[in-house]
């Protein structure tokens, strides 16, 4: 099915790597399925390439830069009002750097990326079809194997009724997870429509999985999972320079936004066109005796309130949930923003030294993108595809925290630090071709 030219991207380009190599590709394989096994795998790839590569790891700026965001954690965590669960928070995050740094030196080429782009589409199949199984077919499933290394729970009629989650703990958690099957999915298309080898087999496989991806986002009825969609279209469409594409989806965008917060007069004009799934979930009336404390503006002022009070070094990470509680009286995991939460719980020089290196990895992900012009459309389009996904991330924690889902956090880090991988080995090529001349 991947066809003769993906076949390539089985061989590391560094042939001590290949054990490494292989590693990762099987752990995300069955991460989706079995995200404790498939995490183990991709550690394992981290762990070896630490080993072999431990001079060129510790020399990159940017994981230098995630050793001193690590230190700024340690130390605020020292000042936290609960110092247990300020450390125990800290394995949200720094377990992840280590795989970071070992993976932004095994994955160096756009095959690479687009052979891990393939892997994910394919291993989302099964996850896809649970999560149509759990809202049509009212699939029951609670399945667990050794506690963490096999735990598969999908919950009838979806978490929250009526929302599909699959095998995750919520809705928006599985929107996030098929946003980025969508993204990556559609650019894979895109790349197979272009290509003059074009072969039934794939094009089949890649229309019906991102048709079925988008269908399974619009069910998770997850605002963030509908808007990261849409962005995507307007994205692959401008990059392309699709004016008409462009045009036809913010007419509808605008349709249904007219729909849902236009005044009433002209909201029931657009209202015969729109079903009420879209415009009542986007204005909150498919929802309209949600207690304020659950209203993201309230959460967002009470981290904010947070951060003001501690700016330096934050009330500790973990803390919000047992504050906002204290406060408002109702259980919440967290202010569905992640650099809120960073700067309550922080403070701000640590957020800002975490937004930070994100703009680092972006800028140069962008510039790289805008001046290789040796490389062909197909791999900018690629790569363009993990820029995007990392936009996208980066949007959907700033209306939800992705950070304490395993499975989208994890997928989160792969993308940074294929995008890093690149970079620094298309990089270190240049400069090493400017030295021969």
């Amino acid at each position: 099915m991947l066809g003769a030219s993906l076949k390539l991207a089985f061989d590391h380009p560094n042939p001590q790597s290949q054990f490494a190599w292989n590693s990762c590709q099987i752990g995300l394989l069955i991460f989706p399925l079995a995200p404790f096994l498939g995490f183990v795998a991709m550690a394992l790839a981290a762990l070896i390439t630490w080993l072999q590569e431990y001079r060129t790891i510790i020399r990159r700026p940017i994981n230098r830069g995630f050793a001193l965001f690590t230190l700024f954690l340690v130390i605020t965590s020292g000042f936290a009002t609960n110092k247990t669960d300020a450390f125990l928070g800290l394995f949200n995050l720094v377990p992840y750097f280590f795989v970071f740094a070992g993976l932004n030196t095994l994955i160096q080429t756009i095959a690479q990326l687009r052979h891990l782009a393939w892997i994910l589409v394919i291993g989302a199949v099964p996850v896809i079809i649970m999560g149509f199984g759990q809202l049509f077919l009212a699939w029951a499933l609670k399945l667990q194997f050794l506690w963490i290394v096999l735990d598969w729970a999908i919950a009838p009629g979806g978490e929250p009724p009526g929302r599909m989650a699959a095998l995750f703990m919520h809705a928006n958690l599985l929107a996030a997870y098929l946003a980025i099957v969508f993204t990556v999915g559609l650019g894979l298309l895109l790349e197979q429509w272009q290509s003059r080898k074009k072969k039934n087999s794939q094009l089949y496989f890649l229309t019906l999985t991102v048709i079925a991806s988008f269908s399974a986002l619009i069910l998770t009825n997850s605002r963030n999972g509908w808007a990261i969609a849409i962005t995507a279209c307007l994205a692959y469409a401008l990059y392309q320079g699709w004016r008409i594409l462009v045009g036809s989806v913010v007419a509808v965008v605008t349709t249904i936004l007219l729909a849902a917060f236009a005044p009433s007069p002209i909201a029931q004009i657009f209202r015969r066109v729109v079903p009420a799934f879209f415009w009542a979930r986007l204005n909150d009336e498919m929802y309209p005796d949600r207690p304020v404390a659950l209203m993201r503006k309230t959460q967002w002022e009470f981290a904010w309130s947070l951060a003001q009070q501690h700016p330096f070094t934050g009330w500790g990470l973990r803390s919000f949930s047992a504050l906002y509680k204290a406060n408002m009286h109702i259980d919440l995991g967290h202010p569905h923003n992640l650099f809120l939460m960073l700067s309550a719980e922080t403070g701000f020089p640590t957020t800002l030294v975490f937004c930070g290196l994100l703009a680092w990895i972006l800028i140069a992900g962008i510039q790289f993108l805008r001046q290789s012009n040796y490389l062909p459309k197909t791999d900018k389009l690629i790569f363009f595809s993990y820029l995007l996904v990392f936009g996208q991330w980066i949007l959907f924690n700033t209306v939800d925290v992705t950070l304490f889902d395993f499975r989208v956090n994890t997928l989160s880090w792969l993308f940074l630090s294929a995008i890093c991988g690149v970079v620094f080995h298309s990089y270190q090529n240049h400069k090493l071709s400017a030295n021969e001349k």
